[in-house]
C-alpha cells in the first residue's frame, strides 16, 4: 500500500525533513508519508559529492521502504516521478524536477516516454528537451513536442500581450490628448493641475482633471528586423525566447522579421518564424560560434540600412580574429545607417554573462549594447521604429 499524499503538521517533522538525516536523533522518527517524502528527497539529494564531507549517507544508503516500493527493487525514474507527484505540492514538484534535470543531469525525466506523461511542464523542463532531443526515439520525441508547445504557449501568451502594447504608439509627451486611456496617463501633469485640490488634513490630493499623452505616428515604411541568435549551449534561454519573440512581431504591419541562428554555422529560420515550437525542435544548440559569418549573413538581408534593426543576441565568446570582424561589420552596417543592439542575454531574468572586450568593442563602434527581456526589446523596438 502506498503512503498517503504529504501532510506534515508536526513541528518536529518538519524540522526533521528539513536538516535532513542528521536530526534523526533529535527529532525522532517520521511518520508514514513524511518517511516516504524523506525517501524521495534523498533518492534526489542524496548524491551531491559532499554528503560523505558532513557525515551523512549517500543515496542508495537509507533502509527500510523508498517512498512505497520493496526495498529489493530498483528505484527508477518514473518511480520517482510518481512518488513526487503523489507526496508534493505543486511548486515543490517543479523545483525538484528542475533540480533533477539541472542541477543533477538526469537526462532520463526528458527522454522516458514514462515520466514525458508525469512531467510539469515548465522553463527548465523545455530547456532540458532542447539540450536532449537528440537522444529521443520518434515516440519521445512526439510527446517532447508537446510539453515544448505547452511551455512555448504560455510564454507566448504573455509575451504577446507586451509586444501590442509595445508597439501600439509609443506615448509623445509633447503632446496632450483628451482621449482617456489609462496606458496614456500622464502623472506629472496630472498632479501639476490638481495641486489645488490637495488637503492637507487627510494627506490626499483629489483628482478632478487626469491629463493623458497622445501617442506618435507609426511610420508607413517596412522595417527590417534581424535577430541573429547564438545558439552554443549557454544561450539557451535566450534561444527560446527569441524563437517566441520572433512569433510575436511576425506580421506585424510595416515590419519584415527574421530569425538566423548561428554557431560555427549559420542557418536561417525565417520560414519557422510564426511556429515558435517547430523552430526550437530544430534548433541544434552547443558548439562553437562564429559571429563574424553571422554577421556577414545578416548583411546580405539588408535592403535599406535606415529601415534595419539588427539585434544580435550572444556572449560573444569569439576568436580574437572572428570579433575583430564582426565588429568591422557592425561598424558597416552603423555607418550605412542601420541600428544595431548587442544582447548579452534575453529571457526572464536579464542576467548576462560576456566577454567585456568584444562588447565594449561593438560599443566604441556605436552599437547599443545591454541585456534585456523580451518585453523591453519589444518596447525598445518600438521606440525605434517610431522615433
Amino acid at each position: 500500500m502506498s503512503p498517503p499524499p504529504l501532510a506534515v503538521t508536526d513541528p518536529l517533522e518538519r524540522w526533521r525533513l528539513l536538516l535532513g538525516e542528521a536530526a534523526q536523533d533529535a527529532c525522532g522518527a517520521l511518520g508514514e508519508s513524511a518517511a516516504a517524502a524523506d525517501a524521495a528527497l534523498d533518492w534526489l539529494y542524496g548524491r551531491d559529492s559532499d554528503l560523505g564531507a558532513r557525515g551523512e549517507r549517500s543515496v542508495g544508503s537509507r533502509d527500510g521502504q523508498r517512498f512505497g516500493v520493496r526495498t529489493d527493487d530498483a528505484v527508477s525514474v518514473p518511480d520517482w516521478i510518481n512518488a513526487v507527484h503523489r507526496l508534493f505540492p505543486q511548486e515543490v514538484i517543479e523545483r525538484l524536477e528542475t533540480d533533477a534535470v539541472e542541477r543533477y543531469g538526469i537526462a532520463e525525466i526528458v527522454t522516458n516516454a514514462e515520466v514525458l506523461q508525469r512531467i510539469e511542464p515548465s522553463p527548465s523542463l523545455l530547456r532540458a528537451v532542447l539540450q536532449t532531443k537528440h537522444l529521443m526515439n520518434p515516440e519521445v520525441l512526439a510527446m517532447a513536442r508537446q510539453l515544448v508547445g505547452e511551455v512555448v504557449r504560455r510564454i507566448l501568451e504573455q509575451l504577446a500581450t507586451q509586444v501590442r502594447q509595445a508597439f501600439s504608439g509609443t506615448r509623445d509627451r509633447r503632446k496632450p490628448s483628451r482621449r482617456a486611456v489609462a496606458a496614456n496617463f500622464d502623472f506629472r501633469r496630472t498632479v501639476a493641475t490638481n495641486l489645488h485640490r490637495y488637503d492637507p488634513a487627510s494627506g490626499r490630493l483629489y483628482l478632478q482633471t487626469p491629463r493623458f499623452n497622445s501617442r506618435s505616428k507609426k511610420h508607413t515604411e517596412t522595417w527590417d528586423i534581424i535577430l541573429l541568435v547564438d545558439q552554443s549551449g549557454s544561450m539557451t534561454d535566450s534561444v527560446i525566447h527569441s524563437a517566441v519573440l520572433a512569433a510575436c512581431l511576425w506580421g506585424l504591419p510595416g515590419m519584415r522579421t527574421h530569425l538566423i541562428a548561428y554557431d560555427t554555422e549559420v542557418v536561417d529560420l525565417t520560414d519557422d518564424a510564426a511556429d515558435p515550437v517547430e523552430l526550437l525542435m530544430k534548433v541544434q544548440l552547443g558548439g562553437g560560434n562564429d559571429g563574424a559569418k553571422a554577421v556577414a549573413y545578416a548583411q546580405g538581408l539588408v535592403r535599406n540600412p535606415q529601415q534595419t534593426v539588427l539585434v544580435v543576441i550572444s556572449d560573444f565568446y569569439e576568436e580574437a580574429f572572428v570579433a575583430r570582424e564582426m565588429v568591422r561589420r557592425m561598424a558597416q552596417l552603423i555607418a550605412d545607417g542601420a541600428k544595431v543592439l548587442g544582447l548579452m542575454a534575453l529571457d526572464e531574468h536579464a542576467v548576462p554573462t560576456y566577454d567585456h572586450e568584444v562588447v565594449q568593442a561593438m560599443a566604441n563602434v556605436g552599437a547599443k549594447m545591454g541585456a534585456m527581456t523580451p518585453g523591453h526589446l519589444a518596447a525598445w523596438l518600438a521606440e525605434q521604429l517610431q522615433a
